[in-house]
């Protein structure tokens, strides 16, 4: 490599390889692999999170964690209704215990849903139940609990997500409950 014309060729195609790798790498590796769009490209051309999203694993929520405990007394055949609002994807761990069996329907209503309309995810009779549910939609999402027997039910709800507000809906009344930000 002694003649400088094909020195010149080689250090050209060299500088011209790394330069077209350093522009991809800017333009669409960044941007689709780790959302990060220096040039703006990946905005223009729709790469921004193409693999990260569905795949992954990792859920990043704008609601602060939230833990809340409530307990409700129902007497003979009462009934109590009490939700989260939810955004889509967000998810609730709960556990919610009576000291006597109750009918019981984990259900959400969409927002902007007909009124009345409710979909639900469970429904039974028990005295416990535990777990975790993610909102497949935005809206309003828990439990309905009829006591069906003649004796009045003590039943206490524990859970801890990403939510700012509780419903409880009782006698035709509906009760909105503010829950504090974990510190």
């Amino acid at each position: 490599m002694n003649d400088p014309v094909q020195r010149r060729t080689v250090l050209l195609a060299s500088g011209g390889a790394l330069l077209l790798a350093a522009v991809l790498l800017l333009a669409v590796i960044l941007p689709a692999e780790y959302g990060w769009d220096p040039l703006g490209s990946g905005d223009k051309f729709d790469l921004l999170g193409m693999t990260g999203g569905e795949s992954s694993p990792l859920n990043l929520h704008s609601e602060p964690w939230r833990t809340d405990r409530i307990e409700f007394q129902l007497g003979s055949f009462e009934a109590v209704e009490y939700k989260y609002r939810l955004k889509a994807g967000t998810t609730v761990l709960y556990h919610w215990a009576a000291n006597a069996e109750v009918l019981y329907d984990m259900h959400a209503e969409p927002d902007g849903a007909a009124p009345g309309y409710a979909e639900s995810f469970s429904k039974a009779r028990a005295d416990h139940a535990s777990g975790s549910y993610t909102a497949p939609f935005d809206g309003i999402h828990g439990w309905y609990w009829h006591n069906r027997s003649r004796q009045d039910v003590t039943l206490t709800l524990e859970t801890s997500g990403f939510y700012a507000e509780a419903l409880e809906m009782r006698d035709g009344r509906e009760f909105r409950y503010e829950i504090e930000a974990q510190p």
